[in-house]
């Protein structure tokens, strides 16, 4: 219970945040001089995705209690990708990140839970705008690039230009409450390997040549293992 407790807070507390965030945002441009309704209509949109993904969230809990099922799809992985980017705007442009993607369009279909698969790519794409907020002498800039492999998987990397993992902590960042984070729970990252893992996959972290780090995934094609 205490596991689920923790993950359900950290699964909430993005889309509550960015509610938040919006709330604040369409306060402003409506006290505006005239008032911005082009951005206040952004803001509410924004509202209501974010609104609608804390709904699915619960709904997904529930179920999960309920029956214990998990419920699977085929999909192309860049359209969750693209969602989890819409999702992120409002933070992206607040941090001042440059968005990069590079999303083949050739890509097989994987067979996955959408809302587990959004829920880490939202938790790897959050992580990296907070990795660049304190960088101040080069430019912010997120990189999302996916690819299939020999191999038979489907790679995706997430690569940011923030400050780098500590070494000191490098070897713990997947330890269940273990952060560095001042307002962190420490289960983003145990929740996401988790959840990759149980589709068959991996889910690592290596330092850039330069500045930031690259958190990278796997996932095989076709039908994944049972979780």
């Amino acid at each position: 219970m205490g596991e689920l407790a923790a993950s359900l807070a950290h699964e909430l507390n993005q889309p509550l945040g960015s509610i938040v965030m919006s709330g604040d945002a369409c306060l402003r441009w409506l006290s505006a001089k005239p008032p911005n309704l082009d951005e206040v209509r952004e803001a509410v949109e924004a509202i209501i995705r974010d609104g609608t993904r804390a709904s699915a969230v619960l709904v997904r809990t529930r179920g999960l209690l309920r029956r214990g099922e998990r419920l699977r799809e085929r999909l192309d992985i860049n359209d969750v990708i693209r969602e989890v980017v819409a999702l992120s705007d409002n933070e992206l442009r607040r941090n001042r990140v440059s968005l990069r993607t590079d999303l083949p369009g050739n890509l097989p279909p994987i067979v996955v839970d959408r809302v587990l698969l959004e829920q880490v790519m939202l938790n790897l794409t959050m992580n990296a705008i907070e990795a660049m907020r304190a960088v101040s002498d080069r430019a912010r800039v997120l990189r999302i690039r996916t690819e299939k492999q020999p191999s038979g998987n489907i790679f995706v990397f997430v690569q940011d230009s923030g400050v780098g993992v500590d070494p000191k902590h490098a070897s713990r960042i997947f330890e269940a409450f273990y952060t560095t984070k001042a307002e962190g729970i420490g289960m983003g990252l145990t929740i996401s390997r988790s959840i990759i893992e149980a589709h068959g996959g991996r889910l690592w972290a290596i330092a850039n040549d330069g500045p930031g780090s690259t958190f990278c995934f796997t996932l095989p094609i076709g039908e994944a293992s049972k979780m």
